[in-house]
């Protein structure tokens, strides 16, 4: 059996058993439903960079070893009143509550353990907390512990000295006193050395006593530039102190957690800083940014997206369904299409995936497609009934009938369409990847809808086509003239004139001025600008964009690209000092110095190993090894953690960075990887989300990889139409003729209207053709039944205009209509992606139904042409073979 007599014996026995048929769609689709409805939309990392990536590999590598992407708390106000008053104390609460380390005892003050303190405390997703509070806290706890340290070793040195003096003077002859006394001066003068050493110190940081976190002249002198202007911070603690007027927590969650968790644990983290134990009592406010902090917010975005996109297309296509399609039952095409829409999500969220941006643009790409074959294959069914109405057939074998002659068309152009979209493989964003497969599973699930529970439904009730728009009344009135207006305006009138008058009589010069501003197009694409800041395409309405605004001008950085550094031992001085020599080369080289700060610098520090070995104490004294043992050792873990692993086996140089387009970050990023020249036995690697999302920004951009997808998508649908046609490559040039001219048209009009692309609409060349495809191949392959069936090529082109051209017409305005539905979305990616699909598809539709007509006038001729040939050759031979004498004994007359 072949492919037609597969498909019409499918098709006829969907409707032979109608109500079972029926009956298993809706518990299937209920199913689908249910299924869908447990996706969980996601915004992670990895839906943007693909996991196989060698800089996503290093960046995850990092993640936990340090913990993922910082989550930034500024707070503002007076930076003196925040830490020479007892907020500071608060702020070391804070700090200590949203890394989880809240004594047992304190837990009931601080909410309790269902409060946010206590269920951070057991949810412990929180990897490390760097913040004011607890640098003033562990630097005062340090200070305190090197002088209980230096004070029993002073002692302990006295009391040797004091030994040793007595014995030799005893050894000498002097008497017991004599000795004792000369012991006690020699303790005395150890003593003063040691107290002489704690004078410079107490002098330096004002110590009257021990340092405590309370000691504003402690403080002060830590934290405060004492040769600039009162309340100026020093440039060194940039990252905890980056203004007069604000301080920065840093908090890190533990890499590997789900998206569940880390929204959890940001919502949580949002709750600590509105208790009133952390409200500060000057004046000063927290505000909670960083790039978790957007992505949680951005996923509950989609998931509003997908509530108002899944009412919209509903809407808008019933609408237009019934505006331009005739059929009956009107809206059944709709209806398959959701039923379609409900088996793919259902199986995507079967298969344990989460919902992208992408996958929810799947949406009204599916619907349209779904609606587009539904209607193509009720308008066969149609003809078939008239027909089979008044032959006396069966309803059954009518539809079986109509299976036979139009699904295999139907199915040549989805698979052409398929092939097409499996071309955003190539794309190196992984959620565009996901839309492509994500949509060639819809298309299979579609088709089969359509030819089974649509025949089922078509065989259970009447099936005509309306002529007088149906409905009577002032509602009726004023549809069938909104129908009347959508089928005869001026714009359908140009459209159709230039179709079947314009193409056929000068399809030369159509197809000439088509390709012309198709090569103009093709050229023109490579300068159409492609929106890469992350910022620009995500909803402006989000708080923590705001924030991370706010953040910036505050701060001079919005974001950190860290340095990660592995070696067997980087605690080595040579390891060291390169790192420093390195951190301060690049911040030179971007704009940053310590007199001036981070202002317009691209580039800022942020804690870093070299951090823990400089000294205001003595800024010009040579590191040694045994100094970088000693600082090592003497640091607490939870302190030095932030920058290196306990076994010393793994180190981050951190900076901060500007908001800029990825572009400008690529630019940024090659220039600090060509200055990478780490010692032997030590490597590096720019690891972070700036670092992903440059590196995917740069491939996505690339004009280049547009022009490959549209090379590669032609060249498979080309095959996929070749092997269908059984290479016959006439069929298969007519059609793929309007699809080429469209793809340069589309990224004309882009370029004309200015719409820029992003990283899910510029791969959308594959669309165009998968679009295109479905359109061109329905229209020139009714043309060719047309012909076959005895009519003439302008009679064949009205007929196949006035049936399938009907359909496509009525299916692709819905599709358009789907697809606009994406600019009420306010997630700026998804907004100009709907722009951009609607300007694409309406090119593809307008575009075929004007250049196929001169493709197949041109065909035609050439066949004419090459028949025409052939009857003169054969006309030319027989009267040769007529001139021709007789041989004699050949038996045979002349011919």
């Amino acid at each position: 059996m072949n492919a037609s007599g597969i498909l019409a014996a499918l098709a006829g026995g969907a409707a032979r058993r109608s109500r079972l048929v029926i009956a298993v769609a809706v518990v299937i689709g209920l199913g689908g439903a249910g299924l869908a409805l447990r996706l969980h939309p996601t915004a992670a990392t990895s839906t943007f960079v693909s996991s196989s990536n060698p800089e996503y590999r290093a960046t995850q590598s990092f993640y936990r070893s340090f913990g993922e992407e910082p989550i930034a708390i500024l707070v503002k106000g007076n930076l003196q009143q925040l830490v020479l008053s007892s907020d500071i104390e608060r702020l070391v609460g804070l700090e200590g509550c949203l890394s989880g380390n809240v004594p047992a005892a304190a837990l009931a003050s601080e909410g309790g353990t269902a409060g946010p303190c206590g269920q951070l405390a057991r949810a412990r997703t929180v990897k490390v907390v760097f913040g004011p509070g607890t640098f003033i806290n562990e630097s005062a706890s340090r200070i305190d512990e090197q002088l209980t340290l230096q004070t029993g070793q002073a002692e302990a040195q006295a009391k040797q000295a004091e030994r040793t003096v007595t014995q030799a003077a005893l050894a000498r002859g002097l008497s017991v006193g004599q000795a004792r006394a000369l012991g006690h001066e020699a303790s005395k003068v150890t003593i003063g050395s040691f107290q002489k050493s704690l004078v410079t110190l107490a002098l330096k940081y004002g110590l009257t006593e021990r340092p405590s976190i309370g000691d504003a002249k402690f403080v002060s002198d830590l934290v405060f530039d004492s040769s600039k202007p009162a309340g100026t911070p020093k440039q060194r603690f940039a990252y905890l102190f980056p203004s007069r007027d604000a301080a920065l927590i840093s908090v890190r969650m533990k890499a590997g957690l789900s998206e569940a968790q880390r929204t959890k644990t940001i919502a949580l983290i949002g709750r600590a800083l509105e208790m009133s134990q952390w409200h500060l009592q000057h004046g000063e406010s927290y505000v909670l940014t960083g790039e978790p902090v957007i992505v949680a917010e951005l996923t509950s975005s989609i998931t509003h997206a997908i509530e108002l996109l899944l009412i919209a297309v509903l809407l808008v296509m019933a609408a237009t369904l019934g505006l331009v399609f005739l059929g009956r039952p009107r809206l059944l095409p709709l209806a398959l299409a959701l039923l379609a829409a409900a088996l793919t999500f259902g199986a995507l969220s079967l298969v344990g995936a989460s919902l992208t941006m992408a996958s929810v643009a799947v949406l009204p790409v599916l619907v349209g497609l779904a609606v587009d074959y539904s209607i193509q294959f009720q308008s066969r069914v149609g003809e078939a009934l008239e027909q089979g109405a008044a032959a006396g057939a069966e309803r059954a074998e009518s539809i079986a009938r109509a299976a036979g002659a139009g699904a295999p068309t139907i199915v040549t152009a989805a698979a052409a369409s398929a092939a097409a979209m499996l071309v955003l493989l190539l794309s190196p964003v992984p959620m565009v990847r996901g839309f492509g497969v994500l949509l060639v599973v819809g298309v299979v699930l579609a088709l089969v809808c359509a030819l089974t529970v649509g025949a089922a439904a078509l065989a259970l009730g009447p099936l005509h086509v309306e002529h007088d728009g149906g409905g009577r009344g002032a509602l009726g009135s004023a549809w069938r003239g909104a129908r009347e207006l959508l089928a005869d305006n001026p714009l359908t009138r140009l459209v159709t004139r230039m179709a079947l008058v314009g193409a056929v009589r000068r399809p030369g010069r159509v197809l000439g001025v088509g390709l012309a501003l198709a090569a103009l197009g093709w050229g023109l694409d490579t300068q159409t600008r492609v929106e890469t800041d992350i910022t620009k395409l995500v909803p402006s309405s989000l708080s923590s964009l705001r924030a991370l605004s706010t953040l910036e001008r505050t701060t001079g950085v919005g974001g950190e690209i860290d340095l990660m550094v592995k070696g067997r031992d980087l605690t080595r001085l040579a390891t060291i000092e390169w790192m420093s020599s390195y951190q301060s080369a690049v911040l030179k080289r971007f704009g940053y110095s310590a007199t001036r700060g981070c202002g317009k610098a691209r580039l800022c520090p942020a804690f870093s190993l070299p951090d823990l070995f400089q000294s205001d104490a003595t800024p010009q004294t040579k590191l040694s090894q045994q100094v970088v043992s000693g600082v090592l050792s003497a640091i607490p873990p939870y302190f030095s953690q932030d920058v290196i692993t306990p076994d010393r086996r793994v180190a981050t140089l951190a900076f901060g960075i500007r908001l800029m387009s990825l572009a400008q970050e690529q630019q940024l990023l090659d220039q600090m990887s060509a200055a990478l020249h780490p010692p032997p036995g030590v490597s590096a690697h720019l690891v972070g989300l700036p670092v992903l999302a440059a590196r995917s920004g740069s491939q996505v951009a690339d004009p280049w990889r547009r022009l490959e997808t549209l090379l590669v998508g032609l060249i498979v649908v080309g095959m996929v139409l070749l092997v269908a046609f059984r290479g016959e490559w006439r069929r298969v040039l007519v059609p793929l003729a309007p699809i080429v001219l469209a793809t340069g048209w589309s990224a004309l009009i882009l370029f004309a209207v200015r719409v820029p692309l992003n990283p899910m609409s510029v791969t959308l060349g594959a669309l165009v053709i998968a679009i295109s495809t479905e359109f061109s191949v329905l229209l020139s392959e009714r043309h060719r039944q047309e012909m076959l069936a005895g009519h003439d090529v302008v009679e064949a082109l009205r007929r196949s205009y006035r049936r399938t051209g009907a359909a496509i017409a009525a299916s692709g305005a819905t599709a358009i209509a789907g697809f606009g539905v994406l600019a009420l979305s306010d997630i700026r990616m998804l907004r100009d992606f709907g722009l951009v699909t609607l300007i694409d598809l309406t090119v593809s539709l307008v575009g075929v139904l004007i250049a196929l007509p001169a493709a197949l006038m041109i065909a035609h001729a050439a066949t004419r042409a090459k028949l025409l040939g052939e009857v003169r050759s054969a006309t030319v031979r027989g009267r040769r073979r007529k001139r021709a004498p007789t041989r004699p004994g050949s038996g045979h007359e002349p011919a």
